[in-house]
């Protein structure tokens, strides 16, 4: 098993797809395609992450609160121009908005989960979408990109 990083060392990890990102257009039909494009699902620095995220799980500074069944935190708050939240989900969320859009980076961690619908990988929301984030058959881990740090719930 991979020894958990600092959240300053998991943070260096993030620059180079966060970095890679910043030229998605969220609004793009093959948005999805374009992120995977630009930060390859099995490709070497997605593969770190993921290691590093998934040994990160039970540390205090990756998933640090938890409402309704699901465990998240914010691991970056300006990073190329998004923040990053991780969250940990078997369950559906809280419905929100994306002014900005949102690019999804989706583990699984257990079972044969999908988020929305999509298997692990890269799921992309355009901006204004709104949605209940939900993930059934089993357990996801998922690093939420937001340009600009935007989400609105209560929507």
């Amino acid at each position: 098993m991979t020894q958990p990083l600092t959240k300053e060392q998991f943070t260096h990890l993030l620059e180079p797809v966060a970095k890679a990102l910043a030229a998605v257009a969220v609004d793009a039909a093959d948005a999805a395609a374009l992120a995977e494009r630009a930060a390859p699902f099995r490709g070497p620095a997605v593969a770190a992450l993921r290691a590093a995220a998934v040994a990160a799980i039970p540390s205090d500074w990756l998933l640090p609160k938890a409402s309704a069944g699901i465990r998240f935190g914010r691991v970056a708050k300006d990073l190329h121009g998004f923040s990053v939240d991780a969250v940990l989900m078997d369950v559906p969320g809280p419905r929100h908005r994306h002014p900005n859009g949102e690019l999804d980076l989706c583990f699984a961690t257990s079972g044969d989960p999908r988020f929305d619908g999509h298997p692990e990988g890269w799921v992309v929301y355009g901006k204004g979408s709104v949605h209940v984030p939900t993930v059934r058959g089993g357990q996801m881990l998922i690093l939420y990109f937001l340009p600009g740090g935007a989400i609105e719930f209560g929507v």
